[in-house]
């Protein structure tokens, strides 16, 4: 069970549920929903926070505004670079290993389709290391989808010749040596 595995009580289950119902409930509208204090519903909100259970994420609703969101599927000799990548490229929201035929799987997003094209296939077809890779473009959302998002994309141009050029964070982040580059 999810809450014997987080060590959740019955009160942290119920906190949890009511926060992201509404995000922006007061302490004291919650400890009035869960027959508790407001100094008791702080502590443990405070307590869930610090051991990184519950967190609270700004960003987009991807639900509510038109942007392009595309999951993009890639079976790849290397994982590691992508991952490291997912964690600089603006266009990027999150990458995830997986188990199965492809072993990451990408969230990309952008004003512009033809942004989303270009980095696809800049960044992954053509590539020795990878195998397969497929872009589906999402088009719709059955709940509020909050994902932050790098405001930075809209000023890159991705091309197929240089990727986002001399801005891409992703080449910043090798050259100051934080980041591996293919």
């Amino acid at each position: 069970m999810i809450s014997e595995k987080l060590k959740l009580d019955d009160i942290d289950r119920q906190i949890i549920s009511i926060v992201q119902e509404d995000p922006g409930m007061t302490h004291t509208e919650i400890a009035h929903r869960v027959n508790r204090s407001q100094p008791t519903i702080g502590m443990r909100i405070k307590k869930l926070e610090q051991s990184g259970v519950l967190q609270f994420q700004p960003g987009i609703n991807f639900k509510m505004v038109e942007l392009f969101l595309a999951t993009v599927s890639v079976k790849t000799r290397d994982p590691e670079r992508l991952m490291e990548m997912a964690q600089y490229c603006p266009f990027m929201l999150n990458a995830f290993r997986l188990s199965g035929e492809h072993n990451v799987s990408l969230m990309i997003t952008s004003s512009r389709l033809e942004k989303l094209d270009n980095v696809v296939n800049y960044h992954f077809r053509d590539k020795p290391e990878v195998q397969h890779v497929s872009m589906e473009i999402i088009t719709d959302i059955a709940k509020d989808l909050i994902l932050p998002i790098d405001f930075d994309s809209e000023e890159h141009e991705p091309n197929l010749e240089h990727g986002c050029g001399d801005m891409c964070k992703y080449k910043i982040a090798h050259e100051e040596g934080i980041a591996k580059l293919y």
